[in-house]
């Protein structure tokens, strides 16, 4: 076996389907996010603007949350130990747990390494504990709900998009007497679309199911406190479990669940993802801390956000560019080419300093390819139109269409 070709046909596969990853090379500049410094193709660092980025408030910018990292730095140390288990549980998990749950209305909370974690884990775990257990999923889910479930050797039967009406004749045409669980999202990243919660949570109750909500790109956005749409929607105490990030909104890394306090204890003890795992640093953890005790008094930076992507959004469409539709901070541009989107992301970088990554075929089907932009608190006016003119010209350039 030549190792070495199938290795290298692998990667050709992907240079010849226009999605190979190319991964910028930048420093962010501490306290003046979105403003980083780009290395790449450059006779020392360029200045770029960061139009991507998760980090949705600049959290991971705020002095706050900065000095609360240092402060634990000096306190206890860089890591943590070891796992939760033996060595790795800090007076700062249990903490931001306190917090977490009470951010969701619930008993308890638990963290991960990762949101992608905390999905795989949870949902893995769950349906090796429910005999028998169907999982109703919907199709636009995240790779690591879909990993968990896989992984959890479940039947599972996957509902069109935000389709309550296919999800009642799936959950209809179930066995009453086996556990049912229902896995969505809040908010779906690549269409900042978002779910019928209280409508799925009412079919839950109907046909006695539970119900698993990813808040992960909605956790500090939305609600009063910053507990997602569920917070905002008045619906956390319907869900089962909310699944949520410290990686995103609050700035910082790492995942976390919130449930009743039976739940988060049968996931602490059989699940391999969080028992085997080192946990989190307690400076990591002291950072994310400070921001969700910040994100419940504030809506100062939630209210920036939104106004930000309702800017760009009108410029865009006053533009005639193909922004897609989205109720959501999120900010999608149609481009449908995968060769064509990696293009203009290069010629952003290049010639205009702006930094936007293309998003491809898995993370959205085939002919969807887009650029997406998240605009946040801190990006001006001045700087989205000077994006929105850059944008126009190289639609023009690449003779691609502007609505008239």
């Amino acid at each position: 076996m030549d190792y070495q070709r199938v290795f290298a046909q692998a990667i050709d596969r992907l240079h010849a389907e226009g999605r190979y990853r190319v991964f910028i090379d930048i420093l962010r500049n501490k306290g003046a996010f979105p403003n980083a410094r780009c290395f790449a193709g450059h006779n020392g660092p360029k200045p770029i603007t960061v139009w991507c980025s998760n980090d949705y408030l600049a959290m991971g910018q705020h002095p706050d949350v900065i000095a609360a990292m240092e402060e634990a730095l000096h306190d206890v140390g860089a890591g943590s130990g070891g796992t939760r288990n033996i060595g790795g549980n800090t007076h700062y998990h249990i903490d931001l747990e306190t917090e977490l749950a009470d951010l969701h209305g619930k008993e308890g909370a638990l963290l991960f390494t990762s949101g992608y974690v905390s999905n795989d884990a949870t949902l893995t775990t769950l349906g090796k504990v429910l005999p028998g257990c169907i999982i109703f999923s919907d199709e636009l889910n995240h790779a690591s709900m879909i990993a968990g479930i896989r992984n959890s050797g479940c039947e599972k039967q996957v509902f069109r998009h935000n389709d309550v009406e296919h999800l009642e004749e799936l959950l209809a045409a179930a066995d009453p007497d086996v556990p049912k669980l229902i896995a969505f999202e809040s908010v779906y990243s690549m269409d900042g679309d978002i779910s019928p919660i209280h409508a799925i949570c009412d079919l839950a109750d109907k046909y006695e199911a539970l119900t698993y909500l990813d808040e992960v790109h909605a956790v500090g956005m939305y609600g009063p406190r910053g507990g997602g749409i569920a917070d905002r929607d008045g619906a956390a105490h319907r869900l089962t479990i909310i699944e949520g990030t410290l990686a995103k909104a609050i700035g910082v890394m790492g995942g976390y669940i919130a449930a009743d306090r039976t739940i988060i204890d049968v996931i602490r003890s059989y699940a391999p993802g969080f028992i085997f795992t080192t946990s989190l640093s307690p400076v990591l953890v002291a950072g994310a801390l400070a921001r969700v005790r910040h994100l419940k008094a504030s809506s100062a930076e939630r209210d920036g956000q939104q106004a930000s992507a309702a800017m760009l959004k009108m410029l865009f469409a006053d533009a005639g560019l193909p922004v897609m539709s989205s109720t959501t901070h999120i900010v999608p541009l149609m481009v449908g080419d995968p060769v064509k989107a990696k293009k203009i992301s290069d010629i952003l970088l290049a010639e205009y300093g702006v930094y936007v990554q293309p998003i491809n075929y898995p993370t959205v089907p085939r002919g969807t390819e887009r650029l997406r932009f998240t605009p946040g608190p801190s990006h001006t006016e001045a700087m989205m139109r000077e994006l929105t003119q850059a944008l126009v010209e190289i639609w023009d350039r690449m003779e691609m269409r502007i609505a008239a």
